[in-house]
């Protein structure tokens, strides 16, 4: 048991240094990029830069307490701090959600042609970036904050029943969340989700259009090789692909755990892999999906 700890510690640890290096690298590149060269400044640099800020935090909050606990550092968490790390953790997650979301409608936007019912919205987007940002903060800092009065620190009570349950934390067995507290949470992450996936299919649909009128202008050796538009439509897909497969499979293990009478504590550290896959792998994926993107803005009247 002690073995199989120690190798879980590790394995977290390796995925904890991989995504706090690589947002922070891709962080300090677009802060960088926007303040000193501001003649390349571009809005949505914004939007990325509060995203790999996102996944930094997210990335430290989860999996610092399950490192330290397979690591043999137990029972150090109090209610206090279990119940702020665990609201800052959803908060945080709840966070990436809709900057992802946000992410994607502001590159839908932005390649939309001129006669396309959103176009007018092209003019304002920078505008609305920031009191996005402050409604997504609010939002989520406010329906995530009845969660401290129903979580507390782990004990050696086991949870008999519906109840959640991780290392350092667990749900109070006086207050459980009632049935509309999560179902509220699951359809405001369903509905920035479907937004996400509607956008990018979008975005698809209209690169597709662009290539085949790019088509008619390529000489027949360019059109053999694998297109501006393919390469975008590739990278669109490999995001929303891995944003959907990780929350969504942390979303049904995490209310397994929940509703299931008897936890298995094998799938705690699955939840907190799955959780931070996303985080950890998106700095590497926005780095090429950006760039291609930021082909097209010029493309688009």
């Amino acid at each position: 048991m002690i073995a199989s700890d120690t190798i879980l510690g590790f394995v977290l640890v390796s995925q904890i240094s991989v995504g706090f290096i690589g947002n922070s690298l891709l962080f300090v590149f677009y802060v960088y990029m926007y303040f000193i060269y501001s003649h390349l400044r571009k809005p949505i640099d914004v939007i990325f830069m509060h995203l790999t800020l996102v996944n930094v935090l997210s990335i430290l909050f989860s999996l610092t307490p399950h490192i330290m606990t397979y690591f043999g550092v137990r029972n150090a968490m109090t209610d206090v701090s279990c119940k702020a790390i665990l609201y800052i953790n959803r908060v945080i997650r709840a966070l990436s959600i809709c900057t992802t979301s946000l992410m994607s409608t502001f590159q839908a936007i932005t390649i939309s042609p001129s006669n396309a019912k959103w176009a007018w919205l092209k003019s304002r987007l920078s505008t609305c970036i920031s009191p996005s940002f402050l409604f997504f903060w609010i939002l989520n800092m406010l329906v995530y904050i009845h969660l401290t009065d129903i979580i507390v620190a782990t004990t050696n009570v086991t949870v008999a029943g519906a109840g959640y349950r991780q290392v350092y934390c667990q749900s109070n067995i006086r207050k459980l969340p009632s049935q509309s507290f999560l179902s509220a949470l699951l359809i405001k992450d369903f509905l920035f989700v479907v937004i996400m996936i509607c956008t990018s299919l979008y975005m698809v649909s209209v690169l597709r259009r662009h290539h085949r009128r790019a088509q008619h202008l390529h000489s027949p050796s360019l059109s053999a090789q694998l297109s501006p538009e393919n390469k975008a439509t590739h990278s669109i897909l490999v995001l929303v692909s891995c944003f959907v497969l990780f929350y969504g499979l942390n979303s049904v293990i995490t209310l397994y755990i929940f509703y299931t009478p008897r936890k298995n504590p094998k799938l705690y550290p699955v939840t907190v892999m799955l959780s931070s896959c996303y985080p950890t792998l998106c700095p590497f994926v926005l780095m090429k999906n950006s760039k291609i993107i930021s082909h097209f803005y010029s493309s688009f009247p």
